[in-house]
């Protein structure tokens, strides 16, 4: 068989600006090295980022939790200095675990390597089950913000508003991480400005009766436990403090964004952590100190916010002018705008955790895989699919959303702390601060644990059930996914171990020399594996000596896991001519002229269809082939077509168009054996 001279050879057109480049961006360059430098956040950014969860609950974890303490709303005292004292616990853990984990580690990273796979496995599916989570509450309470200003008979639009603004948010963050966060700096700037005035108005207007407030509170404490006991008022006190238990959720998101701070990222992280928990104490345990002082009731249709601000500047006038409802109203807008800003949290850390288990096998591959903005563009349209569902499960209230919110952060707190307080112990012998090290996280654990006690209790029959639920089932297509991963890499390492011998069986004699008009089998690869072994043994069987040069083409693949700094991409690259040189040593052997081609892309098809169309101009008599690899039992089916990409059906369909044959040779593997379908093992000629 002879390839047709393709006389004529494909030039790809230039490349047009699409509708896609304008709204998401043009294709960034991966070997630029300042591309790096670029995408990372200073302390300040990732504070704006990163910490926008965590203070944007101030709008309605302290409201909640107010609420719930119905007539004793003298517990406010203590819930609030509560409050601070756990967001300042949490910090000074998660700090720790910055320095051990200076390259990212959020809680799934954390307990994978300290305690093992199957509790970092709980932890991450509870985590991207949280962020989701993160991004329906913050953009329902958000919504609920906003239309406090607005009459009651505009109630109905509100569910519209936070579905638009959901997608409005996954666009913004397939253009890239730092674009979304640089057009968000503004509102993150006006609501701190404005809260802490307003807060800390109200609070320093009041510093008279502070005494009198503290002291009532205690009284009327020891009065409720003394009438109703001890145990009741405990109840009171953790059932509301589990319903604004989503205040401290921002405090992980440090963690494990690590990988897109600024360098030297620890550094940056702690200094990114301690902005963050400043603002968080002070803003949440301020409001609910505040809502005590001025006597804040609910309304109905506006939040408790709302009516505290309203309170708070009643009678403000500026040359005569009322200027109360003009300050309130922007408040309230920067609070709806920052709610909306957190769900950028959401939508940062959840694709880091998704890429991040995608690539240990736990996902599909495809989520940890970039799209040319360098983003890990399935993760985020999966969040925020993700969160439509909430929200149109949920009606998009927050009185919902609060209850299934905030369990599952502590179950990764917890087991992160554990991790660290596991590994401090072990290392007591050549870590000098090590006592006090395990201290901090010991304390860390106990309080998480404990948390995440009483708020599985308090909320499991009001809906946290949900949550359990939900988590419990991600988990479980996990393991899923993993173990037909497992019984992929067995396979291709059985039928590698398999081939080996033959190849280094294979007579060795001198290859021919370089022809360009000779007849050329370009063998498309993904690494040094079985299955391009394979396909090469199949196209010697099938053709013989048709063809006297063989182009090995691979392309690396710069995914989320591989994206840290220009040192990792020029290490890729290096690594898949190593590959290919393998292959090209084995085809030497087999009596061909062998010659490879590497590239790097995020968009693999993309840059396989460059090298393609080259190796086509270069060796005009070309035929391209790809192996398949094709199982039989319980791996094949729609799992198996669903976890594995179809990168060489759509490439042969591109290759049509230009006049290029791409033959797609399937490669069976049934209990150690392989061959083409109809045919016995291959065997060298």
């Amino acid at each position: 068989m002879e390839a047709e001279p393709n006389d004529q050879a494909p030039h790809p057109a230039p490349r047009r600006r699409s509708l896609r480049d304008l709204l998401i961006g043009p294709a960034r360059d991966l070997r630029d090295p300042r591309i790096f430098h670029s995408l990372s956040l200073i302390a300040f950014l990732a504070w704006v980022g990163l910490g926008s969860d965590g203070l944007s609950s101030a709008c309605y974890g302290p409201e909640e939790a107010f609420l719930a303490l119905g007539p004793h709303h003298y517990l406010a005292v203590f819930l609030a200095l509560a409050t601070a004292l756990t967001v300042f616990i949490i910090s000074a853990s998660y700090s720790q675990l910055i320095d051990l984990f200076p390259t990212g580690g959020g809680g799934y990273l954390v307990s994978t390597r300290l305690l093992g796979q199957y509790p970092g496995l709980i932890s991450g599916g509870a985590l991207i089950v949280d962020y989701v989570l993160t991004v329906a509450i913050s953009i329902a309470s958000g919504a609920d913000a906003i239309f406090s200003l607005l009459p009651l008979e505009w109630q109905p639009f509100k569910f519209w508003v936070a579905f638009g603004v959901v997608i409005v948010m996954i666009m913004m963050n397939l253009r890239g991480v730092k674009e979304s966060v640089l057009s968000l700096v503004p509102i993150f700037l006006g609501f701190v400005v404005m809260h802490a005035w307003l807060v800390g108005y109200a609070v320093f207007s009041n510093a008279g009766t502070l005494p009198t407030v503290v002291g009532g509170a205690i009284n009327d404490a020891r009065q409720t436990a003394a009438s109703v006991g001890v145990l009741a008022l405990f109840g009171i006190f953790f059932h509301a403090y589990s319903l604004g238990a989503g205040t401290y959720t921002g405090i992980e998101a440090v963690s494990n964004g690590l990988p897109i701070l600024r360098e030297p990222r620890t550094v940056t992280g702690k200094r990114t952590m301690l902005y963050m928990a400043l603002s968080l104490a002070l803003v949440a345990g301020g409001l609910l100190f505040g809502y005590l002082v001025i006597g804040a009731q609910h309304q109905p249709g506006r939040t408790l916010n709302a009516v505290f601000f309203e309170q708070v500047t009643r009678g403000w006038t500026l040359v005569g002018i009322d200027i109360s409802f003009p300050i309130v109203s922007f408040t309230l807008l920067t609070e709806g705008a920052l709610l909306f800003v957190a769900a950028q949290t959401g939508f940062v850390g959840g694709p880091r955790v998704l890429a991040t288990m995608a690539t240990d096998r736990w996902l599909p591959r495809r989520f940890s895989n970039l799209s040319t903005r360098l983003v890990s563009q399935d993760g985020v349209i999966a969040m925020g699919f993700a969160a439509l569902l909430i929200l149109w499960g949920t009606d998009a209230r927050v009185k919902l959303l609060v209850v299934l919110y905030a369990i599952n952060v502590f179950v990764t707190f917890t087991l992160s702390q554990l991790g660290m307080s596991v590994h401090w112990w072990k290392e007591r012998r050549g870590e000098p601060l090590w006592k006090r090290r395990l201290a901090v996280n010991s304390v860390g654990c106990l309080v998480t644990a404990f948390i995440l006690t009483m708020t599985i209790i308090f909320k499991f029959d009001e809906g946290g059930w949900v949550t359990i639920l939900i988590t419990g089932a991600l988990i479980g297509a996990c393991y899923i996914v993993r173990r037909h991963y497992d019984q992929i890499r067995l396979a291709v390492d059985q039928l590698e171990a398999d081939i080996l011998p033959k190849l280094y069986g294979a007579r060795r004699e001198a290859p021919p020399t370089r022809n360009t008009d000779a007849p050329t089998a370009v063998l498309l690869v993904n690494g040094f594996n079985g299955l391009g072994l394979a396909t090469l043994l199949a196209v010697r069987q099938l053709f013989g000596e048709e063809f006297r040069n063989v182009i090995f083409v691979a392309v690396g693949e710069v995914d989320a896991d591989l994206l840290k700094g220009h040192e990792e991409v020029k290490a890729l690259e290096k690594s898949i001519e190593d590959d290919l040189s393998e292959y090209c040593r084995f085809a030497s052997d087999l009596g061909y002229y062998p010659e490879l081609r590497a590239g790097l892309g995020a968009d693999v098809v993309e840059e396989l269809r460059r090298l393609c169309v080259e190796a086509a101009k270069e060796f005009p008599h070309t035929v391209f082939f790809a192996g398949k690899l094709v199982f039989t039992g319980e791996v094949e089916g729609f799992l198996g077509r669903f976890l594995h990409n179809h990168t060489a059906v759509e490439l042969q369909s591109w290759l049509q168009l230009y006049g290029l044959s791409l033959v797609i040779l399937p490669v069976r593997v049934t209990g150690g054996q392989f061959g083409a379908p109809g045919m016995a093992p291959p065997e060298m000629q």
